[in-house]
């Protein structure tokens, strides 16, 4: 039937334009956001999982912030309590110099100077031993330190504290510890002897300790990049792919215009009725 009010051709010219339109335009949102699932309108399901897989992510950062802090903290007592290991050593062989019977007084009181200030510079070890206002081995850490092992705070790893002030557990030398005599400088080499072997023990463990939080540590970057490359291969677009479907959609968005302009200027025939 020959009319201008209905134009059939017009509006299935339009509605394919439209719907070539509407393509294009999500086209052009994945090249330039470099996703193919950027909204929950895209895909639901897809930006719901891309989403938790994202906070786990996050989660995982502050894992590894926490396990950094605490690698830095343990290395520090580390690195400490080593020294003081080396200072025993130095002092042992100083009390052991000075139990010589055969000494006299002035080198016995020589030795015994460099022995006080090796003494005094463990506590000054001790006192500086900290990092970001921590100190593992000067007492004030009770119970020790914990680092999140996981994305939710459910799980913790622990590193003791190990009290390595003068006349302590472990470094069982008096602070005011010092000899006059040669029996009173063979008993403070087997004091510092005892103190020795307690302070290695203590660095076993702190050095156990920080091994173990290295090791999550490289664990939990590993699981981060492997979350992160399932978030891409979840939602990210194939750009290779889409810049040919943009060209292939620009021709059909130029040949529906052009399908569109035809299917208007059916109505004008019926003049041809009235000439």
């Amino acid at each position: 039937m020959a009319t201008i009010n209905t134009n059939p051709g017009a509006m299935i010219a339009l509605q394919n334009l439209n719907k070539t339109n509407s393509e294009l335009m999500q086209v052009q949102n994945r090249i330039n956001t470099g996703l193919a699932v950027s909204s929950a309108k895209d895909n639901g399901g897809i930006y719901a999982i891309a989403q938790n897989m994202r906070a786990e992510v996050g989660g995982l950062r502050a894992v590894n912030q926490s396990l950094d802090l605490a690698v830095s903290v343990t290395d520090v007592a580390l690195a400490a309590g080593e020294a003081i290991s080396d200072l025993l050593i130095e002092m042992k062989e100083k009390a052991l110099a000075a139990s010589d019977t055969s000494l006299d007084t002035a080198s016995r009181s020589a030795l015994n100077e460099d022995f006080t200030a090796l003494r005094d510079q463990i506590t000054t070890i001790v006192e500086n031993a900290e990092f970001n206002g921590i100190n593992l081995i000067d007492g004030s850490v009770t119970g020790g330190i914990s680092a999140l092992a996981n994305a939710d705070g459910s799980n913790t790893i622990n590193v003791t504290d190990e009290d390595m002030n003068l006349g302590g557990s472990i470094v069982t030398l008096a602070a005011a510890a010092s000899f006059a005599t040669s029996t009173q400088a063979s008993d403070l080499a087997d004091d510092i002897e005892t103190s020795l072997n307690n302070i290695n023990s203590a660095l076993a463990r702190l050095g156990t300790a920080s091994k173990s939080l290295e090791i999550h540590k490289t664990f939990v970057g590993k699981l981060s990049d492997t979350l992160e490359k399932g978030i891409g291969n979840l939602v990210d677009a194939d750009l290779a792919k889409e810049s040919a479907r943009l060209q292939s959609l620009q021709v059909k968005q130029q040949l529906g215009i052009q399908a569109l302009s035809i299917a208007n200027s059916a109505p004008s025939t019926v003049l041809g009725f009235f000439r």
